[in-house]
């Protein structure tokens, strides 16, 4: 009788983290007899291997590995300048290298390409100033291109997790390494690099998944990747077999990626453990003075002029010039459902996270940390990769049942977009829910139980109050996370409903980069908030 009341109990947990994890299962069933019964695949795959799917991994690893080396560089290198010494302008630039968060790649992408293009007010600018003709710049739609793009919209990841790993014990170690006679160039090597390598891998690991999700900058810019060949299989071949077939080698690489955070995350636990808070604090950073301290700032404010400020201001360039052009008529529609669908995915987000970080709370056996850490695994798949996982299930269920009209209700309304944010933002939601829930103490739990109190009484009363600011925070990263999300958004959301991401995403694939720069702006603010958030409780901890 326990054990059937364990399982009744266990349920709902079971079917919940089903419902999410199903494209990814979905994805590794296309590989099975029943599943892949279209003979076109097999011919589709072959034919492909035989032509593209080379170009494809060749240019997915070459993107990948210089991504890669340019974000580790600039990440690391902001990092150590703003950790390890001190010079004018530090404190103000702590938390100004974290605005390329607020910047989509894509957008990014749009505004290098609306001002440095053939057609471009630079090029046309030099020709007109100068006398010169023909192609001035590098073409910016390459792959140097996108490689620009990632660095410095991606580098963020990486200088945070540097920084914090370095803020624990660098200044302290290199301030006993400089009373032993060390030189600076050997204490940055032999013992500021040493303890950032574990954060530096767990950030390049991030990096890595990020360019590897990406679509918009790939396919605006003509880049032959991993991610536009699933799309092609699915969309221009007709498909869904050998799009989902594709998908699972990008599936393993992310989980390999993933296995290489999570092992640098804990490398980067056991490096900053036992390093008091009061041996940091009496080793102040170094001291920069002349052309030292002109180089700190530079190094410190390239990547946010690249990333953030540049950008914007190319953007803002078509606003000023004429006004008349943008399509104020639709923003507001266009705003709208973006808001709509964000607002919708957060509420559920959060009643789940909320759900799944209370039962480990309450039981953390083998099968709730199970859910959970599956639960957790849905930011890590691409959007291409979750698209072709939900479809491809409803795809043969409508063949098994055509009279169900399975395939239109995910298509043609909410729901499989909804769910497709949900599998992928949920982790999101409950990162900040169980860091919430790090910070009640477990006696308080105990006290309620000792004075009969029941599990929605504990929830409500007891825990709730205390998660009010950790699910305010959950919501509103997942909210801003659907608001940027592209791939998922742009094949599943239902007929004339776009949202920014999507509108923008076509204006500038139509040449239409000064009317994408409205809603490219507006993705950019609401992005700005939860960094403004994220550098307030960096700027508080360091106090």
């Amino acid at each position: 009788m326990r054990r059937f009341t364990s399982a009744f109990r266990a349920f709902p947990l079971v079917f919940l983290a089903l419902v999410l994890t199903l494209p990814v299962l979905a994805v590794f069933a296309a590989w099975l007899p029943w599943g892949s019964g279209d003979a076109d695949a097999g011919a589709i795959l072959r034919e492909m291997a035989s032509t593209v799917l080379p170009g494809y991994v060749w240019t997915t690893v070459w993107l990948g590995l210089m991504v890669a080396v340019g974000a580790a560089v600039v990440g690391t290198a902001a990092a150590a300048t703003v950790t390890l010494f001190d010079f004018p302008g530090r404190r103000t630039l702590e938390w100004v290298l974290l605005l390329p968060l607020a910047m989509p790649a894509y957008v990014t992408a749009y505004a290098y390409t609306d001002f440095l293009q053939f057609s471009g007010p630079l090029q046309v600018w030099l020709r007109e100033t100068y006398g010169l003709e023909g192609r001035l710049l590098p073409e910016v739609r390459s792959l140097g291109g996108a490689v620009w793009v990632f660095v410095f919209s991606l580098y963020p990841y990486i200088y945070l997790l540097a920084r914090t790993a370095l803020g624990e014990r660098a200044a302290h170690l290199m301030e006993a390494a400089r009373l032993l006679g060390a030189p600076l160039s050997r204490r940055i090597a032999a013992v500021a690099l040493p303890l950032a390598r574990p954060a530096v891998a767990a950030g390049v690991a991030l990096v890595l998944m990020e360019t590897l999700a990406d679509f918009g900058v790939v396919s605006y810019f003509g880049i032959q990747t991993f991610t536009t060949g699933i799309y092609k299989a699915w969309l221009s071949m007709d498909n869904r077999i050998a799009a989902a077939q594709l998908a699972t080698f990008l599936l393993v690489l992310v989980v390999l990626l993933l296995q290489l955070e999570i092992r640098a995350q804990r490398r980067m636990r056991f490096v900053t453990n036992g390093a008091g808070r009061a041996s940091s604090a009496e080793a102040q950073p170094l001291q920069l003075r002349g052309w030292r301290s002109v180089a700190a700032w530079l190094v410190c404010v390239l990547p946010v002029l690249m990333g953030f400020v540049a950008p914007v201001l190319f953007m803002l360039r078509p606003l000023a010039a004429d006004w008349s052009v943008l399509p104020w008529s639709r923003f507001l529609e266009w705003a709208l459902n973006s808001v709509r669908l964000g607002g919708i995915t957060a509420v559920l987000a959060v009643v789940i996270a909320l759900a799944l970080a209370f039962a480990v709370r309450r039981r953390p056996d083998a099968v709730t940390r199970g859910v959970v850490q599956l639960v957790s695994l849905g930011y890590a798949v691409p959007g291409a990769v979750i698209v072709v996982g939900l479809l491809l299930p409803v795809g043969w269920l409508q063949a098994a049942a055509p009279d169900w009209g399975l395939a239109s209700l995910i298509t043609a309304t909410a729901v499989g977009i909804v769910w497709a944010y949900l599998v992928r933002f949920s982790a999101v939601a409950l990162q900040s829910v169980q860091s919430g829930y790090a910070r009640i103490p477990v006696s308080l739990d105990d006290s309620a139980r000792m004075l009969g109190t029941g599990s929605w009484a504990l929830m409500s009363r007891v825990h709730w109050p205390l998660l009010k600011r950790s699910t305010a925070a959950a919501a509103l990263l997942v909210f801003v996370d659907v608001m940027k999300e592209l791939p998922a958004t742009m094949v599943l959301r239902p007929f004339n409903s776009d949202t920014l991401a999507v509108v923008a995403y076509q204006l500038a694939r139509d040449e239409r980069l000064g009317e994408a720069a409205l809603p490219s702006l507006a993705l950019v603010a609401v992005g700005l908030v939860p960094v403004i958030m994220l550098s307030r409780t960096l700027r508080s901890r360091s106090r």
